[in-house]
Order: C-alpha cells, then structure tokens, then sequence
C-alpha cells in the first residue's frame, strides 16, 4: 500500500455489483437504496423474504433469501448473483436485557448472527475479491463494540468481535488490494431499538446517516468509522478517566436504559423476534 492516499485499487460505483444483508428494511434498505442511486448493480439479502422482495421491487433489484449463520445460504447467493465487488456485512440482531436473565439461545442467536455472519459472509466473498486483487467489505458494527452498556452485555461481546474481527482481516487483506471498513453507529432509530429510550443524552442516528457513512467508505476504505464521526475517540476518553466520573456521566445519561425499556409492549414484541429465530437450528 502506497504512504499516500488509502494505497487500495479503486471502485466506481457505477457498474459495481454490491450484497447487502438485512436489506429489507431500516440501514440495509437504505444501504441499497444509495447504492442504487449511485449506479450500482445491488442483490437483496434478508432472511425475511417479504421485506427483502419488497425492497428489491422497489430498487429494480434482486432479492435473495439469506440467513447469514448459514454458510450454505451464502455459497448459493454467491452463486447466484455473481461477483461481488463490494459486501455490506449489515444483518444483526440486538436483544437487550439483563444478563444473567437471558436465554442462553438468544446469546447464541446474537454471537451467530453478529459474529459468524460476518465471518461467512467474509469467507464466501473475499478469496474472488483476492484474487482479481480489489474489493471492498463493510462490516456494520455498533459503538456498542467499543462502549460497554447495561442491559447489552452479549450484543456488546458481539459487536466487540466485529470490531476485531475487522481490524485483523483489514491487516490479512490489504496486501491483496481488499479492504474492511467498520462503521459504529450510536444509537440508531430502526426496529433493533424499538421501545428504548433514545435521545436524552445519547447520540441518536437515522439509518440514512449510516448508509451514507458506508457508501463513503468505498472512497475513503477508513479502517473505522463511527457514526456520529465525533464519538470516534469515545472509547480512549472513557478509559481515561477516572471510574466514578464515568459512573457519574452514566447515570446523567440514563446509561442503564436498556435494563429499563420506555415501551415494554412494543420491545417485547422485538424480543419475541430475536426469540423465534432462536428456535430455529442455524446449521
């Protein structure tokens, strides 16, 4: 990689063929839809069919049926929609709670969902990316991957392994002209955080600020990007500081509110969600 610029084979957008996951609605959508507008050929992934072949009609795309814990799932929509040039690591689920009253199936939905999906999606893409020596992966983590929270302590784990997780393929990748971005969004209004308190303090994002934030990768390939960009170095200010001034800053900013849901029917109703997926046998 050359000192100057990010040193990684460039990608124009127009003509780039680019799978999204979780792409029937909230980011994903959104993802896709900027993508589209930018001239680029986009398949639909989502295991939720409806919502990934309503989003695909409306974007003139094609939409696939993906579980992402399942590595055949993404072999056969590889296959299927051909090169890709750009993955868009997006599907994740974030159950909230406290921890030692979480099922141990929904933790292992949230590690299989948030880490293992990204570790398939990676595997399934990136040695074609190797080999014709350019391409570009988005990992969508969370600033819950750098922030510690009550009530998140499995969704943090998890979106703690996607930021490593990212950095180290970044490092395994980037001599072969591939790069990984990771974007952290703060808190994001979409279904994975209805019925919690937002806003009073904490910084909260449309899933439009996050898509934007992942397009623009493909030009800067940043290692890191959190979303808002001015919580990037949130995690070495909170380090630095002494332990009761951070349990002071929590508790002026309702740092326990996902123990404490504002709208407990509607967040159950998300639970119960997470809950039916974690019936089912991801291999």
């Amino acid at each position: 990689m050359s000192i100057f610029g990010n040193g990684y084979p460039a990608i124009d957008l127009a003509g780039a063929r680019v799978l999204v996951t979780g792409a029937g609605r909230g980011i994903g959508r959104c993802t896709a839809e900027l993508f589209t507008a930018k001239g680029a050929e986009v398949a639909i992934a989502d295991v939720d069919t409806a919502a990934a072949e309503s989003t695909a009609a409306a974007l003139g795309a094609k939409a696939f049926e993906l579980d992402v814990r399942k590595r055949d799932q993404w072999d056969r929509v590889v296959a299927d929609f051909g090169r890709v040039d750009i993955l868009v690591n997006n599907a994740g689920v974030m159950p909230a709670g406290a921890f030692l009253d979480e099922p141990d199936a929904v933790g292992h939905t949230t590690i299989d969902v948030n880490v293992w999906g990204l570790i398939h999606g990676m595997r399934a893409v990136a040695p074609a990316m190797i080999e014709r020596g350019r391409g570009h992966i988005v990992n969508v983590a969370s600033l819950a991957g750098k922030i510690p929270l009550p009530g998140l302590a499995v969704y943090n784990a998890s979106k703690f392994a996607a930021v490593g997780l990212s950095a180290a393929t970044r490092l395994e990748f980037a001599e072969h002209g591939v790069s990984v971005s990771c974007v952290m969004p703060s808190a994001v209004r979409t279904r994975l955080s209805s019925g919690l308190t937002l806003g009073h303090g904490l910084p909260t994002v449309d899933p439009e600020d996050v898509a934007a934030a992942v397009v623009a990768t493909t030009r800067s390939r940043k290692a890191e990007v959190a979303v808002p960009n001015y919580l990037g170095p949130i995690d070495v200010a909170l380090a630095a500081a002494p332990e009761p001034a951070v349990r002071l800053v929590r508790r002026l900013f309702n740092g326990d509110r996902a123990l404490h849901p504002a709208d407990a029917t509607t967040r159950a109703h998300y639970e119960q969600q997470v809950r039916a997926i974690s019936t089912e046998d991801p291999r």
